[in-house]
């Protein structure tokens, strides 16, 4: 009789662990993703909520988010990157770039004239990452590797149309990469995050910026400045900057496997190419923006009059692979592999 009751016991015991598994199996989780974005931006709305809205439907509802743009959790821009590594939150989107030589090898999609295409070269810095550099974001988990579209120059009383118009310009740039791009054309580098653009436009702390045209509505460049410079896909984009969407390694490790799946489905090169390709989109309407804008105008700078450009700049990407060697990196290789992937997917890439 002892022995049934035991026997009895255990079994309702196991019952009720599993039901209990199961239930725990059918929670709801609900992650934090926080950003500097404005609400309004395309990056916001059409990348991010976006990205959202497919993983809470993919989950069936069961993975919910919190989200946080324009650092409304508190916190600056460059502490993005650490508030998922630390666990403060659990998604972010930001730049490696906000941390200067933190992130070096992934620096090699910022060297000028290296891309035009955002959604193939999103493409190769995915593989490159996880070919030459696995270990770049080893503190979180990975779930995008992205860039935007062509960098644009937006100047507020003067007009850029060679490399000498850049002289005497206090411009704002993203990266260090950009930085030192922007410095080599002969203007005065500011290093800044995206939201202190306005205010510095403003204030003339700078008299100009580069961003690609999707931000531009989302920052007021288009009513800040008057004269914009774009280069002719054709010869090459002026810049790029790199982005990273991370998770909190606890956080997606605490997940149980069929909502590891949903992440992972929704994480890889096919996302970050598609958050390329958006990205870039946002350029026509960011570019109608300042066109519909009065006393604006907009040059493009040929392929030919871009050789200019390309050659003041060249001692940019020499230094970079002189400073990876001294960092324990073969640059040379790191830069070829990052070129030949980058055509490599271009090819293979519809424009």
């Amino acid at each position: 009789m002892m022995q049934r009751r035991t026997v009895l016991r255990t079994g309702a015991a196991a019952a009720l662990g599993g039901a209990a598994l199961g239930s725990l199996a059918q929670q709801a989780v609900t992650l934090k993703f926080h950003t500097f974005m404005a609400p309004t931006s395309n990056v916001w709305l059409n990348m991010h909520k976006a990205w959202m809205d497919k993983v809470e439907k993919d989950s069936k509802g069961r993975i919910k988010f919190e989200a946080y743009p324009a650092m409304q959790l508190g916190g600056t821009p460059v502490q993005l990157y650490d508030q998922a590594r630390d666990g403060v939150v659990d998604i972010i989107w930001t730049l490696p770039g906000n941390t200067a030589g933190r992130f070096p090898r992934v620096e090699v999609f910022e060297l000028p004239f290296i891309m035009s295409n955002a959604e193939a070269t999103s493409k190769a810095y995915w593989e490159y990452v996880q070919t030459l550099a696995p270990d770049e974001f080893k503190e979180t988990q990975v779930i995008a590797l992205h860039v935007h579209g062509p960098g644009v120059i937006h100047t507020v009383d003067k007009a850029v149309k060679t490399v000498a118009d850049m002289r005497g310009l206090k411009v704002r740039a993203p990266t260090r990469q950009v930085t030192k791009l922007v410095g080599s054309l002969g203007a005065t580098p500011v290093g800044m995050p995206l939201p202190q653009i306005p205010d510095a436009l403003s204030k003339g702390t700078i008299t100009g910026c580069v961003i690609p045209w999707e931000v531009v509505p989302s920052v007021k460049v288009h009513e800040l400045t008057h004269h914009h410079a774009e280069f002719d896909p054709a010869g090459g984009a002026l810049y790029t900057t790199t982005f990273v969407m991370a998770m909190n390694k606890a956080k997606y490790n605490s997940l149980p496997p069929d909502l590891k799946k949903v992440i992972d489905a929704n994480s890889g090169m096919a996302t970050s190419a598609w958050l390329g390709k958006v990205q870039q989109a946002g350029d026509i309407p960011g570019r109608k923006a300042a066109v519909d804008q009065p006393g604006t105008s907009i040059f493009t700078v040929s392929p030919n009059e871009a050789q200019e450009f390309r050659r003041r700049s060249r001692q940019i990407e020499v230094e970079w692979v002189e400073d990876m060697n001294k960092k324990g990196f073969d640059g040379r290789k790191l830069l070829d592999t990052a070129k030949a992937l980058i055509d490599k997917h271009t090819k293979t890439t519809k424009a």
